[in-house]
Parts: C-alpha cells; sequence; structure tokens
C-alpha cells in the first residue's frame, strides 16, 4: 500500500500571532494560532507547521507559549521552525510538545548544527527548511536563499539538500521563493529535481492557490503538500484539497 500524501497547512507565526504576506512582506494579521491549527486539525490536516518569522530572543517566549497550548489540543504532528539554533532549542521545543523542528539560516551558517540534533534526537525529528529560488549563479538553477528569500547564498540547492541528508535530516521542507504568496501553483521542476536527489520525504510549499495546484505536486515527486493563505483566508479546507487529491487518484487520509 503506498504511503498517503500528507496535507499540512502552515501557519506563519510572528509575536503570537499567524500572519501571512507575499513573499513575507507587507505581513497581515490573520488571527490566534491556537484557534487555526485546532481548526485545521477538526478539517482532517495530517500535520501542522509553525514557522516563527520573527524568532527574536524576546519573542521565543511567546512562540514555546503557542506550540505548548496547541499541543495540548491538537493530536497530530506538530512542527516548528524559525530561530532554532542548537539542540538546546530542539531539546525545549520538543519539551513544550513539538513533535519535528526545522533548520534553516543556523544550518546554512555551520552545517555541523544538523549532525548535532540528528545525533541526540534522530532524523525523524529534523526537518531542513528550505528557501529556494531560481538563480543562474549555481549549477542546478536554484539557489538557497535567507530571510525570507532575500538574500541569496552561493549554496546550490540541490546540493545543500543533498548533504544535509547525508548529516542527518529526516525530511526536506522545499519551499519556491519565486511562487510564494502567488497562488500560481507550486514549482514543478524545483518538486521532482527534490525528488531525484532526496532519500528523505520532500514536503513541496510555496504558490497553492487552488485545488488543482496540489495534485502536480505530489505527481512531480512531493510526499507532502504545505500551504498557508488559501487556507487562513477560508478559501480553502484541508477537505477540498484531500479530496481533489483523491480524485487524482493520490492516496490521502480520509
Amino acid at each position: 500500500m503506498a504511503v498517503a500524501t500528507r496535507v499540512i497547512p502552515c501557519l506563519d507565526v510572528a509575536a503570537g500571532r499567524v500572519v501571512k504576506g507575499v513573499n513575507f512582506l507587507n505581513l497581515r494579521d490573520m488571527g490566534d494560532p491556537v484557534e487555526l491549527a485546532a481548526a485545521y486539525f477538526r478539517q482532517g490536516a495530517d500535520e501542522i507547521t509553525f514557522l516563527d518569522v520573527t524568532a527574536t530572543v524576546d519573542e521565543r517566549a511567546t512562540t514555546y507559549d503557542v506550540v505548548q497550548r496547541t499541543a495540548e489540543e491538537v493530536f497530530i504532528p506538530l512542527t516548528v521552525g524559525g530561530g532554532v539554533r542548537s539542540a538546546d532549542d530542539v531539546a525545549r521545543l520538543l519539551g513544550v510538545g513539538a513533535d519535528k523542528v526545522g533548520v534553516n539560516s543556523a544550518a546554512i551558517a555551520r552545517p555541523g548544527l544538523v549532525d548535532e540534533i540528528a545525533d541526540r534526537f534522530g532524523a525523524q525529528v529534523l526537518v531542513l527548511s528550505l528557501d529556494v529560488k531560481r538563480s543562474d549563479t549555481v549549477d542546478s538553477g536554484f539557489v538557497v536563499t535567507t530571510h525570507g528569500g532575500r538574500t541569496e547564498t552561493t549554496l546550490d540547492a540541490l546540493a545543500w539538500a543533498r548533504e544535509a541528508i547525508e548529516r542527518g535530516a529526516g525530511e526536506l521542507l522545499v519551499n519556491s521563493i519565486d511562487a510564494d504568496g502567488t497562488r500560481e501553483g507550486f514549482d514543478l521542476e524545483l518538486v521532482s529535481l527534490m525528488r531525484e536527489i532526496s532519500s528523505v520525504p520532500v514536503i513541496a510549499s510555496g504558490g497553492a492557490g487552488s485545488v488543482e495546484h496540489f495534485a502536480p505536486a505530489v505527481h512531480a515527486g512531493a510526499d507532502a503538500v504545505l500551504a498557508a493563505s488559501v487556507f487562513h483566508t477560508g478559501q480553502l479546507t484541508v477537505g477540498d484539497v484531500k479530496s481533489a487529491l483523491a480524485a487524482e487518484n493520490v492516496e490521502v487520509r480520509a
């Protein structure tokens, strides 16, 4: 039996509230993260992802509180990313109820962080989050960015994903900065290239705008599909997405 494709609402959290802009700029307040996560749980979400998009030191306490309150109400895997800089940060997040932790810029700055987290907690806890955009500066045509896509690194996205998997990343969250917030569909070429090089699950992120956009991402190689604004605005429910996937012969959990 095929493994069911997961549908994952993503909540970008700033100062304890859910926000969502286009390309991480012009952030708009979308509501209470615990309430939204609970609503998605009731809709049939397979997992929830929180990204702390401010992640300054003074606001970390707010994030831990949000995670803890969510974990008390939502009984599906919870991934938390944003501002994770050490294995101790991971320990604290797991301690308040996170199931998995996403790392991004800190791992780029210090790749050994991936080894440290995987060695201490296991690969199943560690999601490598990649904010990727098209660029002719690297061989694959896809470069890793930081700061919500505003800063390009010199890292080839495929090479970095491959290295991180070797170091112990258990999953790739591949976010297309070009597609993010546009609602014009996932970057299928990026998903397909990541699938080719990855021995771990690939989560496609960035660009979902209608129910028709999800199945192509799965057919391109995504093991899970992630979206934010289409869910937060009420345009789509998790059930709508699962029905559309099932209609395209993609196995989903009821």
